[in-house]
């Protein structure tokens, strides 16, 4: 077998192993679930019947309208939440010892991390699913043919793949897995200060071109573009490239990180 060979047959055992992690406790899938279907329904009963009526563009108004605005924001928050277990996972591992059992045998170097990276990342969709099956009893009618659904798979997928890495970053970089769980919180911070939960430009100066330059508002422009057949314009293109260099970056960063832990570790 060839060294690639290796590394893809290694990769798909700790990507099983995290798989057997969540089929054994589901529990944390749907938690992770829970927090965005709890603001989803929070944002739109509490408070959609007032935000719904200033939107221009969304239907007839009100608490509907509000509901089709806020359906992007609320699948960005699934994604970004869904993260966060990433860096506790790997900051368990990393603590908990079983690295260094891992590297008393043949595995490759790479296999832990993208075990980890794609497991949180089939996780990540299994959750959007239930999010999206919530928003649509609840009323979201999409106005969206299969070819738009699957570009918005592709751009959660995507832009999933990049936190996640960073997820898993943070996690490493972290002395416990108590840090592990707080620091990756400001992923769930920057949705609310994109246009996810209400335009820009209702937004104060300082504070909309922040929300007008952060990654999180160009892919959920994106996706209201795709779901609700508005304007996409440049939205797409920008989403991409905040996501791919996240994602380079991230993974640089924890790989770096890893062999890092691995040269300060004893043998």
């Amino acid at each position: 077998m060839t060294s690639f060979a290796y590394t893809f047959a290694d990769s798909a055992t700790m990507l099983r192993r995290n798989i057997k992690h969540q089929l054994r406790y589901p529990s944390l899938t749907l938690m992770l679930a829970g927090l965005p279907i709890v603001f989803l329904l929070l944002f739109v009963y509490v408070f959609g019947g007032q935000l719904g009526t200033g939107l221009a563009g969304h239907g007839t108004g009100g608490r509907g309208a509000y509901l089709t605005y806020v359906v992007p924001g609320i699948l960005i928050v699934t994604v970004a939440s869904a993260a966060l277990g990433t860096a506790i996972s790997v900051a368990s591992d990393m603590t908990g010892g079983i690295i260094d059992r891992f590297r008393t045998m043949a595995i490759s170097r790479a296999a832990v991390l993208t075990g980890h990276v794609i497991g949180s990342l089939l996780q990540t969709l299994a959750v959007l699913v239930l999010v999206v099956g919530v928003s649509l009893a609840i009323g979201f009618r999409p106005d969206a043919s299969a070819l738009n659904w699957l570009a918005a798979v592709g751009v959660l997928a995507l832009f999933a793949f990049a936190l996640i890495w960073l997820s898993a970053a943070l996690g490493l970089a972290a002395k416990s897995v108590e840090t592990a769980s707080n620091t990756p919180m400001f992923l769930t911070l920057l949705p609310f200060l994109s246009s996810g939960f209400v335009p820009t430009a209702t937004m104060p100066a300082g504070l909309r071109q922040f929300a007008e330059y952060e990654p999180f508002t160009p892919v959920t422009q994106t996706l209201r573009g795709l779901l609700t057949g508005g304007s996409i314009g440049t939205h797409a293109i920008v989403a991409i490239l905040w996501s791919v260099g996240i994602a380079l970056a991230s993974y640089l960063w924890a790989v770096r990180l890893y062999n890092r832990r691995r040269a300060a570790s004893p043998n």
